[in-house]
């Protein structure tokens, strides 16, 4: 053999991979945990998701807290929204089925007997023991006073105190408790085209239920003063079937008021009001008194009776009720 040897060509290795862990460590004995991730990867994943939450935190700080339990690994709820606002309750108020379904027990029928005959109204329970608010034509010269409650019950009553001079009286149940007593309004913050209800008993109807609106506010209503001028003149107790004598605008309707007549600011409304609606409810939507009825143009038919509402009717605003109560209730009127 020479010592000139010919070179064979050197196999060529490729350089060996960077070390990757085995990954049996997915399935290795108990007390065996995988390496911790590099540094460097760890510190990518944290500020990938830092920035997702910044920009998040800049749309909204309910998307914030969602990526924040995401990169907390907390269960992430459905998310709700609360809305302020008022909770109308459609069993009381809102609605005029709510209006009447809440107010109609605390309108009741008045029967008053004298010895002209005998009228009809309507009253608003006040108080729990049974004081009733009425107009003063409704029981003026009564000698008997009857109520019957929107259930059906009667009750003997008693007047307490009368102010003819703005058509309002008060009278009391006698032996009554637990009554659903009407909660009183504020007729200054009442609105011409305001939705409203009636609630009374036209023609002996006990507990009828009619709607309209606000037509007007502080119309002058001229009523009789007392019950020597009530019913034309004649000292007839007030008719029910031929509505009470009042003036408006110069004009006189339901007959002559008589001599003795006293004038108070009205609410008009359009809503239906019939003879037997004095002295029932006028309601605003949320439920609350706003006026007394108390007069309503019922125009006579051929045979002298009257033919139904026109939608002209007037009722006392309850913020003059409220500040004749103490006066009532002592017995007389301001």
């Amino acid at each position: 053999m020479t010592d000139f040897q010919e070179q064979q060509p050197q196999p060529y290795y490729p350089p060996r991979p960077p070390y990757d862990p085995p990954r049996a460590y997915e399935h290795a004995a108990p007390g065996v945990t995988a390496p911790a991730p590099s540094r460097r990867r760890a510190k990518r994943g944290v500020g990938l998701v830092a920035a997702v939450a910044i920009a998040a935190a800049a749309v909204g700080g309910g998307t914030a807290t969602l990526v924040g339990e995401l990169a907390s690994g907390t269960p992430v709820a459905t998310a709700s929204s609360n809305v302020s606002g008022t909770n109308v309750s459609a069993s009381s108020t809102g609605t005029v089925a709510g209006v009447a379904d809440a107010v109609s027990p605390s309108i009741v029928e008045i029967s008053a007997a004298s010895n002209s005959g005998k009228s009809t109204g309507s009253g608003v329970i006040i108080t729990a023991d049974g004081e009733i608010v009425t107009n003063n034509h409704v029981i003026s010269g009564a000698s008997e006073i009857s109520v019957r409650l929107s259930d059906g019950t009667s009750y003997a009553a008693e007047v307490v105190g009368t102010d003819p001079a703005k058509d309002l009286a008060l009278i009391k149940l006698k032996g009554a408790s637990g009554l659903k007593a009407a909660t009183l309004g504020d007729s200054s913050t009442v609105r011409v085209g305001d939705q409203v209800v009636a609630i009374g008993s036209p023609e002996g109807l006990t507990g009828t239920v009619t709607s309209g609106i606000v037509s007007a506010l502080d119309r002058d209503v001229t009523v009789a003063k007392d019950e020597e001028s009530q019913g034309q003149g004649q000292g007839q107790q007030y008719d029910p079937r031929q509505g009470w004598p009042f003036e408006f605008g110069g004009q006189q309707f339901n007959g002559d008021t008589g001599s003795s007549k006293t004038t108070y600011k009205a609410i008009q409304t359009d809503a239906s009001l019939n003879p037997g609606n004095s002295g029932g409810a006028l309601i605003n939507m949320n439920g609350e008194i706003i006026g007394i009825n108390s007069a309503m143009y019922a125009p006579s038919s051929s045979n002298g009776s009257t033919a139904g509402s026109v939608g002209l009717g007037f009722a006392i605003p309850v913020d003059t009720l409220k500040a004749d109560l103490d006066s009532l209730r002592a017995g007389g009127g301001n």
